[in-house]
């Protein structure tokens, strides 16, 4: 193996000193790696497949939901419609607990009416 490596090395060293490397694209820019050190080794296709597809883990999907919710909060004026929404986000935050495996202490709060009521308010 090692003498495989030495004429692999040779052989780049030569592309490198005619210039073929020169015109490669993202030439200069730092290399885009993907750290999955933290998904099992048995599901890194799957989730590189899903990840190719645009398709988020569905502890992700609802993660985005709520702050795309929570967005809209700053938007409505009616306090009433403000409370519906509120009820909903707090919904998906306990699936989203309720769903994960980890420490109670990384899981999302809930939001409480009455602080952002009066948050909203000027209180």
């Amino acid at each position: 193996m090692f003498a495989f490596d030495k004429i692999a090395e040779r052989r780049i060293q030569e592309a490198v000193d005619r210039g073929e490397f020169n015109d490669l694209p993202g030439r200069g820019k730092p290399l885009q790696i993907e750290d999955d050190s933290g998904i099992p080794e048995d599901l890194r296709m799957a989730y590189k497949i899903l990840k190719n597809a645009d398709c988020l883990p569905p502890e992700l999907q609802l993660k985005k939901e709520i702050r795309q919710m929570e967005d809209l909060l700053d938007d409505i004026p009616d306090e009433k419609e403000r409370y519906k929404l509120i009820k909903k986000i707090n919904y998906r935050i306990m699936k989203l607990n309720m769903m994960g495996r980890k420490s109670p202490l990384l899981e999302e709060t809930e939001i409480y009416y009455h602080k952002v009521a009066d948050k909203l308010a000027g209180k």
